[in-house]
């Protein structure tokens, strides 16, 4: 799969193109399954400025919108951050989320246990490896779904209520990695209505209905109900990308 995704901030004076490629590796390959490069160009005559790695790019501010949903509607008293996955994006969100927020315990289950093991060896914190999802999930008070899976991997009998899920795998409409209860019993937030509804199957396929944008609650127009049980459904907008490589290349401008 190869995705194009151009956008252009007229704030941040950013034009940019990702060109992201999506392959589902059936055995363990040493490519990631995204792999993306960013575009950045002049607005004002088209020429192209800088050629940006995309992947961590990509990687850093999918992490970083979970962190603000995260910070909106999490639970008051947060102790256990749960993450299922173990690839470039649990990496990420890792990172993100234990140098902003301050938890008792974190736990991580994978397909893989290896890799899972892998990751609870080369973060800078201790993580507990989980022998499966249930195991990790059940009394998590924050969850971090990264996985491949195109089936639930999350259900919703073992959600703590009031618990908080960034649920950012599962990004084509036949791929799923929450179930029905979950999905028909959350307040659930998407960075994009369109897209979510166009694009996610754990969307799609429930029949959830969307309560709010994340930009929505930004602005004051929507609640957070940080009390309830909540669901940011994250599939990444281009104009993160274009904030983001802008951030970049001006960080490194201005260093060289």
């Amino acid at each position: 799969y190869l995705g194009v995704m151009p956008a252009y901030s007229a704030a941040d004076d950013a034009l940019i193109t990702k060109l992201v490629t999506f392959y589902e590796h059936l055995k363990d390959s040493p490519a990631p399954s995204h792999q993306a490069t960013v575009l950045l160009f002049d607005p004002r005559n088209g020429s192209l400025k800088a050629v940006l790695d995309g992947s961590v790019i990509t990687a850093k501010r999918t992490a970083a919108v979970s962190a603000i949903a995260t910070k909106l509607l999490m639970p008051a008293f947060a102790e256990v951050l749960c993450i299922l996955g173990a690839g470039v994006q649990a990496y990420s969100h890792y990172e993100i989320l234990t140098e902003l927020f301050t938890f008792k315990e974190v736990r991580i289950w994978n397909r893989s246990k290896e890799k899972a093991e892998k990751f609870a060896s080369s973060v800078h914190g201790p993580v507990r490896v989980c022998s499966s999802a249930q195991e990790a999930v059940v009394g998590a008070d924050v969850i971090v779904t990264v996985t491949m899976a195109a089936e639930p991997i999350l259900s919703g009998a073992w959600v703590k209520p009031g618990a908080h899920i960034n649920a950012i795998g599962a990004s084509r409409p036949d791929w799923r990695e929450l179930d029905d209860e979950l999905m028909k019993n959350c307040f659930l937030f998407v960075d994009s209505k369109e897209a979510a509804l166009t694009e996610s199957g754990d969307v799609i396929l429930s029949g959830a209905e969307i309560f709010a944008e994340l930009g929505e609650v930004l602005k004051g127009t929507k609640p957070a109900l940080p009390e309830k049980t909540t669901v940011f459904k994250s599939l990444g907008l281009a104009i993160e990308d274009a904030v983001a490589a802008k951030f970049v290349y001006d960080a490194w401008s201005a260093a060289n």
